[in-house]
């Protein structure tokens, strides 16, 4: 059950909300929309992302309350032209995780983590016909086109999988790998710019397929190698300065050099951090 404090805390941000966007509160937040606020939304989830990478709990705490304020201010500006209110985004909300979660708070018995994850697949399938909002999307019309790309190839996938349009193995999707990065290697061979770029674009949606059967998020996937690669190049750059060099003053030997030594020091860094 919710606190005391956390039910004031809550009361007190609804309310320093509605003031913000009373007359005479603030211009700036009196002048935002939906449309206007979407950029900080996707924003503030990211840099909680950034924060859980970082294992910043205090960064997390304050990110978190970045995105609470982006949910508050949508469900604030939603009251204002009588659409909804807080109340029925959480009554919502609430409502969906007992429907989804009948092991739980029905006489369902499941299994495993997985016979979870197929029971919520069905009951939202339910929810959608009995909505009506099955018959023009189709499989797919739940996946958000705004996701990330990335993001978005994988759920894609899965959504194809629960209906058996899936490659039958991790082998299979790797076999298909190899054939699209042929196929890539053949359009660029050829001078074949847009070519290439569906191509490319093909190999990007059978990784995410690889990720998908892998059961890792090839979002994070990527993120992660992205982090890896900053961190390399800044401990490169760093050594280069040491020696009074900059990074594009390396001819290829002392790159490589540094490099192999960027990695070995990444690789010391995990076993610290694992121990």
């Amino acid at each position: 059950m919710a606190d005391a404090e956390t039910l004031d805390s809550l009361a007190r941000l609804i309310d320093i909300m509605a003031r913000l966007r009373a007359p005479g509160g603030c211009p700036w937040d009196r002048e935002q929309t939906p449309e206007s606020l979407r950029p900080y939304l996707v924003e503030e989830a990211y840099e909680v992302l950034d924060a859980i990478d970082r294992g910043d709990l205090d960064a997390q705490r304050d990110e978190l309350g970045d995105v609470l304020l982006q949910v508050v201010f949508h469900a604030e500006i939603a009251a204002e032209r009588g659409q909804f209110r807080l109340a029925d985004v959480a009554r919502a909300i609430a409502d969906k995780l007992v429907r989804r979660h009948p092991h739980v708070f029905g006489d369902t018995r499941v299994r495993d983590a997985d016979e979870v994850v197929r029971n919520w697949q069905r009951i939202k399938a339910e929810e959608r016909r009995a909505a009506g909002r099955d018959t023009a999307g189709g499989a797919l019309a739940s996946v958000p086109s705004a996701l990330p790309a990335l993001a978005r190839a994988q759920q894609v996938g899965e959504k194809l999988a629960h209906v058996g349009f899936d490659w039958p193995d991790l082998a299979a999707v790797l076999a298909k790998v190899d054939e699209e990065r042929r196929e890539l290697d053949q359009a660029v061979r050829s001078g074949d710019r847009d070519g290439a770029q569906r191509e490319l674009g093909d190999l990007l949606l059978t990784l995410a397929s690889v990720a998908r059967h892998l059961d890792v998020q090839a979002e994070m996937a990527l993120r992660d190698a992205t982090a890896r690669l900053v961190a390399r190049v800044g401990h490169v750059e760093a050594a280069a300065r040491a020696a009074g060099r900059t990074l594009d003053g390396l001819d290829d030997a002392e790159r490589d050099r540094l490099w192999d030594a960027a990695k070995d020091a990444g690789r010391q860094g995990r076993t610290t951090r694992e121990v």
